[in-house]
C-alpha cells in the first residue's frame, strides 16, 4: 500500500514547491535575495538515504523530465542532475554513517550540487550573466538556508514513512 502513497507523495511535493515560488512573495525575505525552493529534490534525496535501493535515482529521472517539460525551455537539465545528484548522495551515505543529521546535511549538499550544475549549464549555454560570487551571495547562501529548514521539518516524518515503505516491500 505505502508503494503506491510515493508517486502522490512527490508529486504533492512537486506542486508545493510552484505555489511556494506563486505565493509567498519574494519580499518577504529580505527582498535582494533569489530564494529557490528545492522541495521536490529534498524528498527525492532524502528517499534515496532512506527508501528503497534505486527508487531515489530512478524517481530522479521521472521527476527530473517533468521538470524540465514544466519549468525549463531546454529539456536535459534537471533530467540529468536530479539521478546525479540522487546517485551521488546515495554513494556518500554508502561511505557515512545513516542518521538525521547526516541525512539533513548530505541533502544540503546535494541541493548545493544542483544549483551549481544548473548555474553552470546556464553559464555554459550563455543563458546568464551573473558572476559566480553573485550567484553564490544572492542566490546559492538564501536557498541553502531556506531549504535546510524545509529538510529539518520533513526529515523525521518522511524518514519514518520511507522506513515503512522499505519494510513493506521486504515483506
Amino acid at each position: 500500500m505505502r508503494k503506491f502513497l510515493l508517486p502522490p507523495l512527490i508529486v504533492l511535493f512537486f506542486i508545493m514547491e510552484s505555489l511556494f515560488v506563486e505565493f509567498v512573495p519574494p519580499t518577504v525575505f529580505a527582498g535582494n535575495y533569489i530564494l529557490v525552493p528545492h522541495f521536490l529534490i529534498s524528498v527525492i534525496l532524502l528517499l534515496t538515504i532512506y527508501g528503497p535501493k534505486n527508487y531515489g535515482v530512478l524517481y530522479g529521472f521521472l521527476f527530473g523530465l517533468i521538470f524540465d517539460i514544466v519549468y525549463t525551455e531546454i529539456i536535459g537539465i534537471y533530467l540529468l542532475l536530479f539521478p546525479l545528484v540522487a546517485y551521488i548522495c546515495y554513494r556518500l551515505m554508502k561511505i557515512l554513517q545513516n542518521n538525521m543529521i547526516i541525512a539533513v546535511l548530505i541533502s544540503i549538499v546535494g541541493i548545493a550540487l544542483l544549483e551549481l550544475g544548473a548555474y553552470e549549464m546556464n553559464v555554459l549555454i550563455n543563458r546568464t550573466n551573473m558572476s559566480f560570487t553573485i550567484f553564490s551571495a544572492d542566490r546559492l547562501l538564501p536557498t541553502l538556508i531556506m531549504n535546510f529548514a524545509f529538510i529539518v521539518i520533513v526529515v523525521y516524518p518522511l524518514k519514518k514513512h520511507f522506513e515503512k515503505l522499505v519494510l513493506s516491500l521486504d515483506s
